[in-house]
């Protein structure tokens, strides 16, 4: 997959094109790629993406922003897994977000991405104000010679699937269900770096996982599943917070305890899935309450994974 950052390359031929943020790519994004790279296979073109870094709400109200469900390297993974050929990654800014929407389609959509046909979610706005819509891009479209089709929102159970449908089922600790909107459990990558060793002194060695979520959409203890090392896929038990028991952290740290695996991992990117919630993050008075729940917590994980 090629990935161009901003609009200084136009797309090498025209393209069948979609449009958003894609967080976390859930199951609605799903359906809407695989509509793209269906049309995209029988037009014989590439198809392509534009997203956007930073997200929109971040923005325009970065204290109001909700948590990001991927970083924009997992983003651009999960987009290469469902077949796309091409993203066009826009920086979000101030001069972008003054553009007009007419200056939008004829600026980037067809000087710069040469679309020849444009698939988009059926509430899609865009330009200065959120001026542009549906009837505009089609109105366009039939000046400017390419078409426009709208994809209708996809529901599970009765429950549209969204981004923030997503992000509330795991900030309440419904990890199964935000898998089931997901199309796969909800995954965070990261490095394995040096600890403190506090995870060793209480007798659980632990991969201490730098990640680049500053406000992951999840905190507690979970069920893992960890991919990325020989043998795998592991199960562990995992903590997501700031250890308020033992030398608190000011960025969120993902710590893994890996069931019966002892090797010097250090510099091995991982992939964590979270598969179950345990419990929330506590503090406790002292070093031996820790230790006792630690103990309880990889007993509860062996439990789940009927080991």
């Amino acid at each position: 997959m090629l990935v161009y950052r901003g609009f200084s390359q136009t797309a090498p031929s025209a393209t069948v094109l979609t449009i958003g943020n894609f967080d976390g790519v859930h199951l609605g994004h799903r359906a809407l790629l695989a509509r793209l790279t269906a049309a995209a296979a029988s037009a014989g073109l590439p198809a392509a993406v534009l997203t956007f870094e930073p997200h929109p709400r971040e923005f325009f109200a970065p204290q109001d922003a909700p948590p990001r469900l991927s970083t924009l390297r997992e983003k651009l993974e999960l987009l290469a897994d469902d077949g796309v050929d091409l993203v066009h990654v826009c920086h979000f800014n101030a001069a972008f977000a003054a553009q007009s929407a007419t200056a939008f389609i004829e600026r980037i959509l067809l000087g710069a991405l040469r679309v020849r046909l444009l698939l988009v979610g059926d509430d899609f706005r865009f330009g200065a104000g959120r001026s542009g819509d549906f009837a505009l891009l089609c109105a366009a479209g039939t000046r400017l010679g390419f078409r426009v089709e709208a994809m209708e929102s996809i529901t599970l159970d009765g429950e549209r699937v969204s981004s923030s449908a997503v992000r509330d089922a795991l900030q309440a600790g419904r990890i199964e269900h935000a898998a089931r909107l997901l199309g796969r459990p909800y995954t965070i990558d990261g490095r394995v770096v040096r600890g403190d060793g506090v995870g060793r002194q209480l007798g659980f060695h632990t991969a201490n996982i730098r990640i680049k979520h500053e406000r992951p959409p999840l905190r507690g203890v979970f069920a893992v599943e960890v991919h990325g090392l020989p043998g795998g896929p592991h199960r562990g038990a995992a903590n997501l917070g700031y250890r308020p028991s033992a030398n608190q952290v000011a960025r969120p740290l993902l710590e893994v305890h890996l069931l019966d695996f002892s090797a010097d991992i250090y510099g091995a990117h991982l992939s964590v899935r979270f598969l179950h919630k345990l419990r929330d993050e506590m503090k406790f008075p002292d070093f031996d309450a820790l230790r006792t729940q630690i103990g309880s917590d990889v007993a509860a994980v062996k439990a789940y994974f009927q080991l």
